[in-house]
């Protein structure tokens, strides 16, 4: 072992060290205010922590993003635009772009809600219906005249498929939000859209990038 790799394997291990300091203590604190319904839901949250915090923490310091990493806050931080980048997202352009391409499990992503973008990922295809479930968004039609007539039966807070550009998926990581045209404080996305994060492929969107579980 080298010199040079002896010091990015002790500043590795320090980052991961900071990262994961700073995600117990975020999940903590949600934990601490959340409306949990029983003891035993509780340590069921609590149970799964370690591992989701390790799998992420380890992630966001191993995986070859062009953003950068925060490891005080662990998050990602990105120059924010003044307005939500939509140009080109237009229902003909997304979809376009999805047909164009193998659709597959685990593919990340973005759905614009009211004043931000969140990171998704696909966990069931309907090819016969020419449509795809996302994890947290519900049912994404292909087809414009299915799409408009279902989405208030499986959409939450007006979420709208995006394709994927850099501008896009990089205000996602970053957490970025808009209050109309204007850009306030960003917000650290949740546990789970941060290991997603990880396994964006930035120089391929349409094939994500297997996340490590070391």
């Amino acid at each position: 072992m080298t010199q040079a790799s002896l010091w990015q394997d002790q500043q590795q291990s320090a980052y991961y060290a900071e990262l994961c300091n700073a995600l117990y203590e975020r999940e903590l604190r949600l934990l601490v205010n959340a409306d949990i319904p029983s003891v035993q839901a509780m340590q069921s949250r609590l149970k799964g922590l370690p591992y989701y915090i390790n799998r992420t923490a380890h992630s966001m310091t191993e995986v070859d993003s062009p953003l950068v990493l925060d490891v005080h806050n662990a998050s990602w931080s990105v120059k924010q635009e003044n307005k939500m980048p939509l140009n080109g997202q237009e229902f003909k352009s997304v979809s376009s772009w999805y047909y164009a391409i193998k659709l597959s499990l685990g593919l990340v992503v973005p759905v614009s809600m009211e004043n931000h973008i969140i990171l998704d990922c696909i966990d069931r295809i309907d090819h016969d219906n020419q449509r795809f479930r996302t994890n947290v968004s519900g049912w994404f039609y292909l087809n414009e005249q299915s799409e408009q007539s279902k989405k208030n039966e499986h959409k939450k807070n007006n979420a709208k498929l995006l394709k994927p550009n850099k501008k896009v998926m990089s205000a996602a990581c970053a957490g970025h939000y808009w209050n109309k045209n204007s850009k306030i404080s960003p917000v650290i996305p949740t546990l789970r859209e941060l290991l997603l994060s990880c396994s964006i492929n930035w120089r391929n969107f349409k094939r994500p990038l297997a996340v490590s579980t070391n």
